[in-house]
């Protein structure tokens, strides 16, 4: 127990301390020595300070300093109620306080908090149970003396006690508590019912009561090193007999060295289990594992390919020299070609390949059944041979042996897979070698089945491979995009034969106004669902750009869409049932990542739009490569999420690049480091552009084949301001003969006279609309890059409808005219507003131009 501060005295003694000094002289000597190792105030945590007359620590014991974590410099003199009392409980602690100084005895659990340390961190809250007895000082002042007890450790103790109890009184398992002179303290019911008796007679026995005098010996001598040494022994194997029993028995046991609550090892523990039926079931199931390990290591090793070729040697590796001496592997030749079934499968004579070989004998030939046949030849076996009985009737065959050849026993085992025959493999051994028996044939068997699924698994595999490569190849486009005002380089990686095909595509689609949509984008999945999906995307992408929406209306349309994919009636279907579970059987979820950019070659600004997919990365002239900052948004087929745009300027001769994560990320190079090393990578932008291309994937991981890879990358190359005219016109009539001069000026200074007779009216058509129809002033623009457009800007929102005039009508045809003349028209929408335009092909082009005269007859 704790010091108590000598300066306390007792509260009343009348005597003056003379009954103390009676007790002390009655008590006999041992009662005042120190008590000894393994008391209990090893584990309980005991205090004791006192208080001054006025409230404050007077003394603090070295008891205290370890439970409170204070020092006495620190503690003496301060208030107990303010330094470890809760502020929300100090005023019910100062009336406590002067209860006590007033001279009455207080004990209650208290709750406490240390002082916070001198960096200023908060300090450990806690529990305790406090005695206060008041004492008086030498002067007669009242006084008190605390004794402290943690009450986490009271509590701790109590699980310690019931833990204790469970163990012996409820484990199922044999327990001793073996003290240092090696004899047992306690015993549980558990070995109590083994060795008999009660837990209390097998009290001061040793292991040599138990087991036999070897054993025993070898017994006591490790618990004696574990007692030394402190080292545990686990699973130690002891044999001997219990009582009344002839039979012997074996436990399993460990041993530990068991401390006080001083650190004073106390003796070792015993835990011991029978282990006698588990030894008998280990010897019987020796020999099934023996049978079984040829059979895990063909699990392991068959089919980690989608190869043919390689799942057939896979199979001979397992298989020699642990089974056999020799074998072989023949597959269809059908098969390996790409037929959808092999031929002639009844009769067993349709042509084979050589796929596998494989000796233990110093590479000794095969003969198996008729002529030797070499690694790759295509054959066929004899009508009459065993190998053809198999392959016909699908059941293993003897393959009776060669006079004075190597091999001595043969086996002919078909590799059948879901009903069908995929090949043959032969197991051989030579002489000296046991010859196959029931269980090696029925061992065989199951080998052979495991091949055969691989590799019917790796044949359909390969056949959905090469058709969802092909249709995916066929919805990309087709050749190098080209755009106004763009140098385009695209490359497209598909994986390799082991990986599905995946849902990657990219885009360029001219749009009116020489303007240029880039789009890259990426199914989810992989097979030829994915390819599908992304071919769909792709047509609905396509016609959405047509209609001229801004890059968040296209891509919101476009998340519709991807939502109406997996649900039977499509995107109306799925968006009824966004609010409905879906049925697992009749929906499945399509989801998709985007990015679609439009660039305007006559600003050279781009605007991005994003859904989920990695960021677009902008290489300008001089500069550094950087990704670009556009919002990601959700991908597509999630729904409910708005998409954000992103407007940036291009500078003459910048790099845009825009690509998937097959490029950037492998399961050896993460997405981070991929995407750094991808803007490495463009390092000197200013190269051909496909130079560029090929660099990158040269400097890149991208022959992992884990992915598909799409790359499609833009030079910048903005329209000339001197292939631009653009005017803006007052809203009278006068303005439609102006618009009519303007471009007759402008095409004259093109030299492109012959477009201007054609150019004049369909200005005058479309000005003299936007005076009728439209609202506020007339821009007119005219751009001149691989072909000719026309555009006419006006603020009015409703956009023009072609109809057809009929013949007494005086109006009307002016649209019908614009559409005869010109090779495209249309109208879209600007933030203003409208624009309307034209376009016409240059002289020398492949499209010859319509003679105005013509086109105007053709109207009546």
């Amino acid at each position: 127990m704790s010091e108590i501060p000598a300066k306390a005295t007792e509260s009343e003694d009348p005597s003056g301390g003379a009954r103390s000094r009676a007790a002390e002289e009655a008590a006999p000597a041992d009662m005042w020595q120190s008590s000894p190792p393994g008391s209990i105030y090893d584990y309980i945590k005991v205090a004791s300070f006192s208080l001054s007359p006025g409230g404050l620590i007077e003394q603090w014991s070295l008891r205290a300093e370890q439970l409170f974590g204070v020092p006495a410099h620190r503690a003496v003199g301060l208030d107990p109620i303010e330094a470890f009392v809760d502020p929300d409980l100090r005023s019910r602690g100062q009336r406590k306080m002067a209860e006590i100084l007033d001279g009455r005895e207080w004990t209650g659990v208290v709750p406490f908090r240390m002082p916070a340390g001198e960096d200023g961190s908060r300090g450990e809250e806690g529990m305790a149970e406090v005695y206060v007895m008041p004492t008086r000082t030498a002067e007669g002042d009242k006084a008190a003396v605390c004794i402290v007890v943690d009450v986490r450790t009271l509590r701790s103790m109590e699980t310690d006690l019931a833990a204790s109890q469970a163990i012996f009184g409820q484990s199922p398992f044999g327990f001793l508590l073996i003290d240092t002179d090696l004899r047992v303290r306690r015993a549980n019911t558990r070995f109590a019912s083994i060795f008999g008796g009660t837990p209390d007679d097998h009290r001061g026995k040793s292991v040599h009561d138990y087991l036999p005098r070897a054993e025993a010996d070898r017994v006591s001598a490790t618990m004696r090193r574990v007692l030394e040494s402190g080292d545990s022994i686990t699973d130690m194997h002891v044999t001997g007999f219990v009582p009344d029993s002839d039979e012997r028995r074996h436990w399993s046991i460990n041993l530990y060295r068991v401390h006080s609550g001083s650190g004073r090892p106390i003796g070792v523990a015993w835990l011991g289990t029978d282990i006698t039926a588990r030894r008998e079931a280990a010897r019987e199931a020796a020999s099934a594992r023996r049978n079984l390990a040829l059979l895990n290591e063909a699990g392991a090793r068959i089919g980690n390919s989608l190869d043919l070729e390689t799942t057939a040697r896979e199979l001979l590796d397992v298989v020699v020299p642990g089974f056999c001496d020799l074998a072989t592997v023949d597959l269809y030749q059908a098969l390996l070609t790409g037929d959808e079934a092999p031929p002639k499968l009844a009769d067993g004579s349709a042509e084979l390949r050589r796929v596998a070989f494989a000796s233990a004998v110093s590479d000794a030939p095969f003969g198996g059944s008729g002529e030797r046949v070499e690694l790759g030849a295509v054959h066929r076996f004899p009508f009459n041979s065993s190998c053809a009985d198999a392959l016909r009737t699908a059941r293993p065959q003897r393959v009776p042996a060669e006079e004075g050849g190597l091999v001595q026993s043969t086996l002919a085992v078909p590799m059948v897979a879901h009903d069908t025959v995929v090949g043959i493999v032969q197991f051989a051994r030579t002489k000296g070698s046991e010859p196959f028996g029931d269980r090696d044939r029925d061992l065989a068997v199951e080998l052979a089945a495991r091949a055969a699924v691989c590799i019917d698994n790796a044949r359909l595999y390969r056949r959905e491979h090469e058709r969802a490569l092909i249709l995916q190849r066929s919805l990309l486009p087709p050749g190098d995009p080209e755009a106004s005002g763009l140098d385009i380089a695209c490359r497209y990686l598909p994986g390799n034969a082991a990986t599905e095909v995946g849902g990657d595509w990219f885009d360029v689609i001219e749009l009116p106004g020489h303007r240029t949509a880039l789009v890259v984008g990426d199914v989810m999945g992989r097979g030829l669902r994915a390819a599908v999906a992304m071919g769909e995307l792709r047509t609905a992408v396509r016609t959405l750009a047509l209609l001229d929406l801004e890059p968040a209306e296209v891509l919101s349309a476009l998340d519709e869409i991807a939502r109406g994919l997996g649900t039977p009636g499509g995107v109306q279907q799925a968006t009824r049932a966004a609010r409905q579970p879906r049925d697992a059987d009749l929906c499945e979820v399509y989801l998709a990542t985007c990015v679609y950019a439009v660039y305007d070659s006559v600003t050279r600004r781009c605007t991005f739009a994003n859904a989920g997919h990695l960021p677009p990365v902008l290489v300008e002239p001089g500069e550094a490569a950087l990704m670009l900052d556009v919002p990601p948004g959700m991908p597509l087929g999630v729904g409910g999420e708005p998409f954000e745009e992103v407007e940036v300027e291009l500078p003459e001769g910048a790099l845009l690049a825009l690509y998937t994560d097959g490029l950037v990320e492998s399961r050896d190079h993460p997405l981070d480091e991929g995407l750094q090393a991808f803007v490495q990578a463009l390092t000197d932008p200013s190269r051909p552009l496909e130079d560029v291309c090929d660099h990158v994937l040269n400097s890149l991981d991208t022959r992992h084949g884990e992915d598909d890879i799409a790359l499609l990358m833009a030079r910048v190359q903005g329209l000339p301001t001197e292939s631009v005219g653009d005017w803006t016109l007052p809203r009278e009539p006068r303005s439609v003969g102006r618009a009519r001069e303007y471009a007759r000026t402008q095409l004259l200074s093109w030299d492109l006279e012959p477009l201007v007779d054609t150019t004049e009216l369909l200005v005058s058509e479309l000005v003299t609309n936007a005076l009728r129809y439209g609202e506020g002033e007339i821009r007119l623009r005219l751009l001149l890059d691989r072909t000719l457009v026309c555009e006419v800007w006006d603020a009015g929102l409703v956009q023009p409808r072609r109809r057809r005039a009929r013949d007494t009508d005086e109006g009307g045809r002016g649209l019908q005219l614009v559409g005869l003349l010109s090779a495209a028209w249309g109208s879209r929408r600007t933030p203003r507003g409208k624009t309307v335009w034209f376009e016409l092909p240059l002289p020398g082009a492949d499209s010859p131009l319509t003679d105005p005269a013509e086109a105007l007859l053709s109207l009546f």
